[in-house]
């Protein structure tokens, strides 16, 4: 594995040649327990409630329900486990660790069934090819936990940037969150108007009614994958996209004609004097340009997103307290 991460990187270098057998096992552990949640949660608009939150140790589930009570699950890859939780106080756990998809769905199913919750999953994944069955898949046993705790610092990073992005948007708006379909980390804004019926293409084993939801609204969305690049890429697309967004122009990333997005290489945003504002201008300016051509009520979506510092910060309180910066 190439990597320079520690606990005091904020921006991470990872070669995402250096840490594919590791990524697509963890791909595939994010799955079986998204599905988890998936199976344990209500709908809510364009899957959010199947994501995972970025957390201070690794990546977590929603609250999930369970006939006896509640339960959630993270992925904590400073002490290299799963842990399973439940209201009642009940905790199993499932070690990060070189193993085989099979064996982490069997150990995961066991964990499960110690604390008593009996969840039935679709068990093969979506967005892959072949989309082999979780209880037979034996070809993916690697697992490098260091290069796994410097994605998630990778993903830790543009978390924060998406979520300052996510404030200054006064409509509907999507958390910046994991999804597990294509281990992407993703925030999204809505302009509030239905979208044409979905008709591009769906990934490889996932059904359109799962887009037709997941596209259901007018929306711009961005994100990062850890693929693409080097070292991963952020992305920025508009659903459905407004003629003209291909060839505009932004100071920062290009245009992919063939993913049909904006792209920016992870390395360009690490490697620059500001990483944070690199990726910040990539997220609004390509947001704006879409926005534009779209016709968005701009005037009434886009708001600041530090507008009560002052009330909130003024001293009042001691005078101490700082509001959170970029």
């Amino acid at each position: 594995m190439t990597s320079s991460a520690s606990s005091t990187d904020i921006w991470p270098q990872l070669a995402v040649d250096s840490w594919q057998p590791t990524r697509r096992t963890l791909h595939m552990w994010l799955q079986i327990v998204g599905k988890v949640q998936l199976m344990s949660s209500f709908l809510v608009n364009h899957w959010w409630n199947a994501s995972y939150t970025v957390t201070a140790r690794g990546l977590r589930t929603g609250l999930m329900l369970s006939p006896d009570g509640r339960f959630d699950a993270e992925f904590d890859f400073l002490a290299d486990r799963l842990v399973f939780r439940t209201d009642s106080g009940g905790e199993a756990t499932v070690a990060l660790e070189p193993q085989s998809v099979a064996d982490f769905y069997a150990a995961t199913m066991r964990a499960l069934t110690s604390l008593k919750l009996d969840v039935a999953i679709y068990a093969r994944p979506n967005e892959v090819s072949p989309a082999i069955p979780f209880a037979e898949d034996t070809a993916d046993a690697s697992y490098d936990a260091d290069a796994a705790r410097t994605w998630w610092r990778q993903v830790l990073a543009a978390e924060r940037v998406m979520s300052y992005w996510r404030a200054g948007f006064g409509g509907m708006a999507s958390p910046a969150m994991v999804f597990w379909g294509s281990m992407d980390l993703t925030a999204t804004r809505f302009n509030g108007q239905p979208a044409p019926p979905h008709h591009g293409g769906n990934p490889p084993n996932c059904p359109g009614w799962v887009m037709q939801e997941a596209e259901s609204q007018v929306n711009a969305a961005a994100g990062f994958w850890p693929g693409g690049s080097a070292e991963g890429s952020f992305y920025a697309y508009l659903s459905p996209a407004p003629q003209g967004y291909d060839t505009g122009k932004v100071s920062v990333g290009s245009f992919d004609p063939v993913l049909g997005e904006w792209i920016l290489p992870y390395e360009q945003v690490r490697t620059s004097a500001d990483p944070q504002q690199t990726l910040l201008t990539f997220l609004n300016e390509t947001y704006a340009l879409g926005a534009d051509l779209g016709g968005w009520d701009r005037p009434r979506l886009d708001i600041n997103p530090r507008r009560l510092d002052s009330e909130l910060f003024d001293g009042a309180h001691g005078g101490s307290t700082r509001p959170p910066t970029l």
